[in-house]
């Protein structure tokens, strides 16, 4: 993973978060190696045993305006020891005034100081969904990903086999195109996984024997969007006789991307071969598992349970039969 420095924050959230560059501009140079934010605690008052100085330091109203309680000297060494840790950067929200001696301190360490009009509260909920989504792990797959009845299906399979052509018929039915040929995948959470378009790429599809198209411009602004869920991949793979395929839905395959289980589709492509209804059937049975619906395990059971009362007639059959 490529380093994230304190330059990055400040270039893309500057303006969300309403920054102002104080302190030492060559502290924007520092990495940032931890996902997570918050207050000094203790460590104003000079307990640093459990003090985690590799997160982004926030200061509200209260850690200021406590330093502005402590005498002139007391605060400046406080803040001399609190300064020696390599921080990364330091925030401090409500537009507030630095504490004197403060931002020289600072200088001093090398350390930027980036203040914010937001309220405390606002500033972590817009800080947290960009800092969780620079360290989430991400994965390039070669593949094209389509919003179809609101599920993100992801098409892969080998290069040729028809994935482009299959989005581009999806999109002309009304659905929707989030990447092709490089889908850029990143984890959220523990079992999420969001797909995007590679930046350079976004809304562009490669037809053979066409060319380079922007889908967005030949079919309007809805037949795109920018990322969506993975929630279904389906293989694209060459028709193979041989080949022992499941008829029946029963077994169930899955898939992993970036450690989340997937579930697996594989579908065997053929002269004739509809692949784009097959697609929309893949996402509408997805949507019915998703209520608890799965066709293939209730006509499993409704056959059993015929086998059952077809083997208690034939049971009474002989046991009535005299001859």
């Amino acid at each position: 993973m490529p380093r994230f420095l304190v330059a990055q924050l400040y270039e893309n959230m500057k303006d969300i978060l309403k920054l102002e560059l104080l302190g030492s501009p060559g502290g924007l140079e520092r990495e940032i190696t931890s996902v997570d934010a918050s207050g000094p605690g203790l460590v104003l008052a000079g307990y640093v045993g459990r003090f985690v100085h590799e997160r982004i330091q926030v200061f509200g109203e209260t850690e200021v305006s406590y330093l502005r309680s402590l005498g002139e000297d007391e605060c400046t060494r406080h803040l001399r020891q609190y300064f020696s840790y390599q921080i990364p950067c330091v925030m401090v929200t409500k537009g507030l005034a630095l504490p004197d001696g403060m931002e020289s301190l600072a200088r001093e360490a090398g350390i930027a100081i980036l203040r914010s009009s937001l309220k405390t509260q606002d500033f972590y909920r817009l800080l947290a969904p960009y800092l969780e989504a620079a360290f989430a792990p991400t994965a390039t797959l070669h593949g094209s990903l389509a919003d179809v009845f609101g599920v993100g299906l992801l098409l892969t399979g080998g290069s040729g086999i028809g994935k482009s052509e299959c989005v581009l018929d999806l999109v002309e039915r009304g659905h929707r195109l989030v990447a092709d040929d490089l889908v850029v995948c990143r984890r959220r959470g523990s079992d999420v996984i969001i797909g995007r378009a590679h930046e350079h790429a976004q809304h562009h599809m490669e037809i053979r024997g066409v060319g380079i198209i922007d889908v967005s411009r030949i079919f309007g602004i809805h037949a795109v969007r920018q990322q969506k869920r993975v929630e279904v991949v389906v293989a694209l793979e060459q028709w193979d006789a041989t080949r022992d395929i499941d008829r029946t839905g029963l077994d169930a395959r899955t898939t992993t991307i970036l450690d989340v289980e997937l579930p697996l589709v594989t579908v065997l492509l053929n002269p004739g071969k509809n692949i784009t209804v097959i697609a929309e059937v893949i996402a509408m049975n997805h949507l019915l598992k998703l209520t608890g619906m799965n066709a293939a395990e209730a006509f499993n059971e409704r056959l059993k349970a015929r086998l059952r009362q077809s083997r208690a007639v034939i049971g009474r059959y002989l046991q009535d039969d005299d001859e």
